[in-house]
């Protein structure tokens, strides 16, 4: 058992103690808009609290209608609020733990006509251009984050996160990127900082000295002429003499081109900016960012680069992180693969944030794991993501499920995403259900191909059909020629890829290939140097934005990636990490061809029309990652006890996050 009692010691702010150093971060859930869903946010809240976690951060609040994420968000400005933010704060001390409510002005990220902002300067990423707050409007601002920060305190919070971070509105005024003004907020660096210091001091004045105010810091911006690191540690400095009991850090704006987020990113990659503030204050300064397992927290207090660590997605995979460091069940821990499908891609889309690793995030009222009273006999046959959820919730209910898999491990296609660079994570999510089906005691049995007559036969109540998919093989002629293979025997390692290759299919599968066959084989996570250099990032460097020129790695291989549709490769990919995959795939000089329509293979390589115009592409070997077609020759339509689910339901792109989500949902209603 690994020591973690750093991260488990109590963190004291002076007039209060966190139990240990674990703060969940914010996370906008979707729940916070719309007062009816407040119970079924309390009770997202309160499992996070009954887990051991020391500080839960809400999701943002916005302090009046002009910082609105969108018409209608969650606004807290208004004492009729305070009884339906009681239902949170009582539910989480009700369980022992602390919460703070997140204060959020959008800013130019506001999505609504009706934004304000330093200046009246467009969002890359947004539509509408604010209008620059007048020097009125700015201190009725001040106002208006402190009043929303009383009102917290009148219903039980225990204090506030002031958003200073990720390119929001308090970030628009700091750096001059946004900053175009002439008044006493704007001009010298100095003035730039007036409007967060502003804040704090008011939110103290008002707030009283019994109130956790932590400040979230923008570390380093990422955008061209953002702050430059000497006026983000002036800014830590001057926060802390307004009154913030602690720090923390996040790393870059929503429009900066450099990923922080992405399961691509190394693990606390962005520890030594925290410990560049840390060393610059007394107050306690939290790290952030790509911390999703104990023992990496555990480094980063032990290397003394910051007081405490924020973890907001690895507590909506696992809200029992902490409680099982605790217990010293680290092998149990559901950790966040970084992948934001279910989460900021959910919130992004205006949808309700989950988590693709535990589809009970943010729907604890609904889908519920409870014990039944009537154990049956039941049969998953596919351990795949799908089976896997489905056969370790069906244990768990107390049901007796024996799980089946031609193939010698468990995984499924889990087994071929771990290979490919970036994705390292998804190695803890097969460690984590391989974990699950010991403690559950879910029968294993692997190597072995089974028919329903024989499950049947065997008195199975019920039948699970998880068999997952095979890649579908295109109508191309010459589709049968050496040259072609599968991606299937790609990432297994069953093909030695030539020099020049053809990828066949731009979907998710494709540009995965792409990055497999573009990067040098490595053991593990890219190292950080390696990650920093290629995207251009300098901790030390006094560049605006800690940019510098980016210096990418050079291309294994000479590759083009097709697709069929005209539109921009990659268009389909998640909202929040499609781009970093085709920047990546960019920086390694891929060629990325839409509009192809496929002729034939043969001996010269792969002939096709690309937008009409013909072409031969002299390559070695052509990868076919044309789709999937279900495999689900086990199951009969219309007989009671037979289910069908994950990839075998439907094929269309290979969707872990339904899968699993389809596993544990069957599971809760057998």
């Amino acid at each position: 058992m690994s020591d973690y009692s750093r991260l488990l010691s109590p963190l004291d702010l002076g007039h209060t103690q966190l139990k240990n150093r674990v703060i969940m971060g914010s996370m906008h859930t979707g729940l916070e808009d719309r007062f009816w869903q407040f119970p079924k946010l309390a009770a997202y809240f309160a499992e996070r609290a009954r887990g051991g976690v020391g500080l839960i951060v809400t999701g943002g609040f916005n302090p009046n209608r002009r910082g609105w994420f969108y018409p209608l968000a969650g606004t807290f400005n208004s004492r009729l609020d305070v009884r339906n933010h009681r239902l949170v704060t009582d539910a989480v001390h009700r369980e022992g733990g602390k919460i703070v409510l997140q204060v959020l002005h959008a800013g130019r990220y506001s999505y609504h006509p009706f934004s304000g902002s330093a200046s009246a300067i467009k969002s890359p990423i947004n539509p509408f251009k604010p209008k620059a707050l007048s020097t009125r409007e700015v201190r009725r601002t001040v106002q208006d984050f402190a009043r929303t920060a009383a009102l917290a305190k009148q219903a039980g919070y225990d204090g506030v996160e002031i958003m200073g971070s990720e390119g929001y509105l308090i970030n628009q005024f700091t750096a001059p990127r946004t900053n175009k003004r002439t008044d006493q907020y704007g001009g010298s660096a100095e003035n730039r900082r007036r409007f967060p210091v502003e804040i704090v001091a008011e939110t103290r004045r008002r707030c009283g000295d019994d109130f956790i105010v932590m400040y979230r810091l923008s570390a380093i911006d990422l955008v061209p002429d953002g702050c430059t690191r000497e006026e983000v540690l002036a800014l830590a400095r001057e926060v802390e003499g307004a009154g913030a009991s602690l720090i923390n850090t996040g790393i870059g704006w929503h429009e900066a081109r450099v990923p922080t987020i992405v399961t691509s990113v190394p693990r606390a990659a962005f520890a030594e900016i925290t410990k560049q503030i840390k060393d610059q204050v007394s107050i306690p300064v939290v790290a952030s960012n790509r911390i999703n397992d104990p023992d990496v927290a555990e480094d980063i207090l032990a290397n003394g680069w910051a007081d405490a660590v924020s973890m907001a997605r690895p507590m909506l995979a696992d809200p029992e992180f902490v409680r099982k460091t605790e217990q010293g069940r680290v092998d149990e821990i559901n950790t966040c693969i970084a992948c934001n499908q279910a989460c900021l891609d959910h919130t992004f889309e205006l949808k309700r944030a989950s988590c693709l690793v535990n589809p009970r995030a943010c729907h604890e009222t609904e889908l519920v794991y409870l014990k039944t009273a009537k154990p049956k006999r039941v049969a998953v046959v596919g351990a795949g993501p799908a089976g896997l959820a489905c056969a370790t919730v069906a244990a768990e209910r107390g049901h007796r499920v024996t799980l089946f898999d031609q193939a010698d491990a468990i995984g499924g296609q889990f087994n071929m995403a771990k290979r490919i660079p970036g994705k390292e994570e998804f190695y803890h999510t097969l460690r984590y259900f391989q974990r699950r089906l010991e403690v559950t005691g879910v029968e294993l049995r692997l190597g072995q191909r089974v028919t329903t007559e024989e499950l049947q036969q065997q008195g199975f109540d019920e039948i699970v059909v998880a068999t997952g998919v095979v890649p579908r093989t295109p109508s191309i002629p010459g589709v049968d020629h050496a040259k072609v293979v599968s991606y299937v025997d790609v990432l297994q390692g069953k093909v030695e890829v030539g020099e020049k290759v053809a990828i066949i299919g731009a979907g998710g599968i494709g540009f995965d290939v792409a990055e497999f066959l573009a990067e040098a084989p490595r053991e593990g996570h890219q190292p950080l140097p390696e990650w920093l250099d290629e995207w251009g990032v300098d901790f030390t460097s006094d560049a605006r934005g800690g940019l510098v020129e980016p210096e990418p790695p050079k291309p294994q291989r000479h590759l083009y990636l097709l697709q069929r549709k005209d539109s921009s490769v990659g268009k389909g990919l998640n909202k929040t990490s499609g781009w970093v995959h085709r920047a990546t795939l960019k920086q390694r000089q891929v060629e990325m061809l839409p509009g192809c329509d496929y002729q034939k293979v043969d001996d010269q390589g792969l002939h096709l029309t690309v937008n009409g115009e013909a072409r031969l592409l002299d390559v070695d070997h052509v990868v076919l990652c044309a789709g999937q077609e279900p495999l689900k020759e086990l199951y009969r339509e219309g007989e009671e006890n037979l289910h069908l689910i994950g990839g075998a339901q439907l094929a269309a792109e290979l969707d872990a996050k339904r899968a699993i989500r389809q596993g544990a949902e069957l599971a809760a209603a057998l």
